[in-house]
């Protein structure tokens, strides 16, 4: 992940290539696309002749499977419950030691798991955006404030997405703004200056690395507007964000992350 508070992007999800054992992974995206029964039917019969593997552990999918990670590694993930910082997500008390010495740029943020989520391992999969995604809403949607107007990816440096194919906080967006009713702004923040990538920097110089990185549209000005990311760190990237957003009129801004280091 670029995101100075979302670092490791690649630690998620990557470039765009099915699981092993997903031989078929084209001919699984197509069945998805047909009536419930149908699909189940079709999914029954690719895993006979093509037998899907769990990306993680490389076991076959089973009951409680969420394609295409295994029942077992699903469960497996140590979710963020409350207690937690209402301002970062941090898990803790309501209002944490450095939201309480520094406000944030963001009026509040929700994390779906820990940093552990990384020892998956999850390579270079773009199917891995649909699990993770019903992960978001699934552990923070309740908690979110009403009045959401639409959801923004946070922008991946247009080198790396070139070479990955794809941006990973885009999937994850695209998926959080159909389970939660509202519109996908991707084009709302844009990049407009190169940044290093924040893995190689230090904290301090993650917030000096991307200050200004950003500019957002005029179209959010006045809007409830949700930032979605894979990893908040420092949260250096999602403020920098934040901020353009602020600048562009936003009157209010949410983070959500599937992943929190703690």
């Amino acid at each position: 992940m670029t995101t100075g508070g979302s670092e490791p992007r690649g630690a998620l999800l990557g470039p765009a290539t099915d699981p092993p054992g997903l031989a078929s992974g084209a001919a699984r995206r197509a069945g998805s696309c047909v009536p419930g029964g149908v699909a189940a039917l079709a999914t029954a019969v690719l895993d006979l002749v093509f037998p899907a593997l769990c990306p993680v552990c490389e076991t076959r999918l089973g009951a409680g499977r969420r394609d295409p990670l295994c029942g077992g590694c699903w469960d497996a993930i140590a979710r963020i419950a409350p207690p937690y910082c209402d301002a970062c997500g941090m898990p803790g008390p309501p209002c944490c030691a450095r939201c309480a010495a520094e406000p944030r740029a963001w009026d509040y943020a929700r994390s779906a798991a820990r940093e552990a989520l990384h020892a998956f391992k999850f390579g270079a999969r773009r199917a891995l955006a649909r699990p993770l995604g019903d992960l978001l809403v699934e552990q923070c949607a309740a908690a979110l404030p009403q009045g959401v107007a639409c959801v923004v990816p946070v922008p991946l440096a247009w080198e790396r997405e070139r070479e990955r194919g794809f941006n990973q906080a885009r999937l994850l967006a695209a998926r959080v703004a159909t389970r939660l009713g509202v519109p996908l702004r991707p084009r709302w923040v844009a990049r407009v200056r190169t940044t290093q990538p924040q893995s190689d920097l230090s904290a301090e110089a993650r917030w000096a690395n991307v200050l200004g990185a950003f500019r957002a549209s005029a179209a959010a000005a006045g809007r409830h507007v949700l930032v979605v990311d894979d990893v908040f760190t420092t949260g250096a990237t999602l403020a920098a964000c934040t901020r353009a957003l602020r600048d562009a009129g936003a009157a209010r801004i949410g983070v959500l992350t599937v992943a929190r280091v703690v």
